[in-house]
């Protein structure tokens, strides 16, 4: 088809309507009215940049036990993140206290334990060097002691990795088995496990449901998480079974 042709000649006959001289082009308007160019629009805030979620640390029989926090925060162009759980039963009483700066693709940077088990006491710090592929573990209760953990490329912490995950599920991908360190290193696998309908305060709402399974050099267990399926997949209950049953962590805000 010769379009360009026939555009051409539809132009002219448009502009020579009974011998008429095409129109004049509109006067420029005055610099006070001239065209400014739109503001730039602002970027939204990177998930997490100011959250807080509060948990109510269930036994087997679904007796609060305790509470346990989730605090995040975006500093420059690092994360903070920490956990604090407090619970007790009967002669036995647990506080721990976590806390992981993060930077990048959420590369850890650092993260401290500091625990209470009954009498039991510890204190400890992994420093992430990425450049040189290595976590150092630094023990500062007990007499202290120090040691080297292979940890190319971005290595995440257990808690940093919670917060990865929300961001990967909440664009639509599932992180690929990896290694995460919470003192030791841990191989962790992450899988889809469709959907569950739960009790959240008055209501019932449909989460996502995930689950994990992990494996170090003395121990092993599984996990639950149940996500809102929002944009940052708020975690709406978590399911960790042990011997003695499932506790769980259920969201209270």
């Amino acid at each position: 088809m010769k379009l360009f042709p026939i555009s051409l000649a539809a132009f002219l006959a448009s502009t020579q309507v009974f011998g008429q001289a095409p129109p004049a082009p509109p006067a420029p308007r005055p610099a006070s009215q001239a065209a400014r160019p739109a503001p730039p629009t602002q970027a939204p805030p990177p998930p997490f940049a100011d959250e807080g979620l509060r948990y109510s640390v269930n036994g087997p029989s679904g007796v609060s036990l305790g509470e346990a926090q989730f605090l995040s925060r975006r500093v420059g162009e690092r994360w903070r993140f920490a956990l604090s759980l407090d619970a007790a039963i009967p002669g036995f009483i647990v506080s721990d206290s976590y806390q992981s700066t993060a930077a990048g693709e959420f590369c850890s940077v650092e993260l401290v334990k500091t625990s209470t088990h009954g009498t039991r006491k510890a204190q400890e710090r992994t420093d992430f060097d990425a450049q040189k592929g290595v976590a150092t573990r630094l023990t500062l209760s007990d007499g202290g002691g120090q040691s080297e953990i292979p940890a190319a490329g971005c290595a995440r912490d257990a808690l940093t990795f919670f917060y990865f995950l929300r961001r990967e599920l909440g664009q639509g991908r599932l992180p690929p088995p990896q290694t995460v360190f919470f003192g030791a290193p841990y191989q962790l696998k992450i899988e889809s496990a469709g959907a569950e309908t739960i009790q959240v305060k008055d209501r019932r709402e449909e989460a996502e449901r995930v689950r994990g399974s992990l494996k170090g050099p003395a121990s092993e267990t599984t996990f639950e998480l149940l996500l809102a399926r929002d944009a940052v997949r708020t975690p709406l209950l978590i399911r960790v079974p042990l011997k003695s049953g499932v506790f769980s962590l259920e969201l209270v805000r």
